[in-house]
């Protein structure tokens, strides 16, 4: 199908001489020179085939043809309107589409608040949310799945990403309530040696995986990991089973599960960073806008 060229200057010429209906009144509204109008006119006629206008001492009027033409060049115009002032705020930042990845215990802690602040100051954009954990973030993030992620742990060999720490918190063990150590307000983490552990898979989350890892060789011991899940909720249900203990970031203790204790740890230096990432290159302005959201509040 062939694409009629009908250049705006013409199509804009048109609709104010067909409500103006004098030329005298419509180059003046244009803030042009009748020639001009009459020219680009004529040019349109000529595309068309045929007169649009009627031409009398008095002024002018539609043909058939003219007011045929003249509601198509309305929805022209008027859907041109609009599609600029939508493409300026999606290139402003005030409107469009962000796809977000979240790691699952981040719905207890930052995810809420974040998602509450940016809807506030940008009510037009459409949030895209997707749950998954740390690594297939990062995957996503290179395969221009998603456009943000809010992960645990960054790794550090990941130049294309870049990365800004939203949130740091302490580990907490977490026992079945039938465990000898659950009595106690504070577990030394050397005491777990004995247990089995449920931990999250290393290939979804390597950083975080290797952390807890490492507090128990610290501690002098290697976890005797039984039991896998990649969601916090399964883990303290399978905590729960009787099927092993686990160390979870202490937001996790915003799980509510009868049969479970969490429970400070010593030492309890170490901290999990959690960390937004988007792509370097990236430049939506939704990215920076979401990123502003962790900001303080300035009012």
């Amino acid at each position: 199908m062939d694409r009629p060229e009908l250049p705006l200057p013409q199509l804009h010429a048109f609709l104010v001489l067909a409500e103006e209906l004098h030329f005298g009144n419509a180059a003046a509204r244009l803030g042009i020179a009748q020639p001009p109008l009459s020219q680009q006119i004529r040019r349109l006629e000529d595309k068309v085939g045929h007169p649009l206008f009627h031409r009398t001492p008095a002024g002018v009027t539609l043909t058939p043809v003219g007011r045929e033409l003249l509601p198509a060049a309305r929805r022209a115009l008027a859907d041109l309107t609009a599609g600029l002032a939508a493409a300026r705020a999606v290139g402003s930042g005030r409107a469009g589409r962000l796809r977000i990845g979240f790691a699952a215990s981040l719905a207890l802690t930052v995810l809420p608040g974040l998602l509450q602040t940016f809807r506030h100051r940008h009510p037009d954009v459409h949030l895209d949310i997707h749950e998954m954990t740390s690594a297939p973030q990062l995957a996503a993030l290179h395969e221009q799945a998603i456009d943000i992620g809010l992960l645990r742990e960054p790794p550090a060999d990941e130049p294309a990403l870049g990365f800004r720490t939203v949130l740091t918190e302490p580990f907490v063990a977490v026992l079945p309530t039938a465990h000898p150590l659950a009595p106690r307000q504070t577990v030394h983490l050397a005491d777990l040696a004995g247990s089995p552990f449920v931990l999250l898979p290393r290939e979804v989350g390597p950083q975080l995986h290797d952390q807890i890892i490492g507090l128990c060789t610290a501690a002098g011991f290697a976890p005797r990991i039984t039991q896998h899940a990649v969601e916090w909720q399964t883990m303290c249900a399978l905590v729960k089973a009787g099927l092993g203990v686990t160390l979870a970031p202490a937001s996790i203790r915003h799980i509510r599960l009868n049969g479970i204790v969490f429970r400070r740890l010593t030492p309890g230096d170490t901290r999990t960073r959690v960390a937004a990432a988007w792509r370097r290159n990236d430049r939506n302005p939704l990215v920076a806008n979401l990123l502003t959201a962790f900001d303080p509040d300035p009012s």
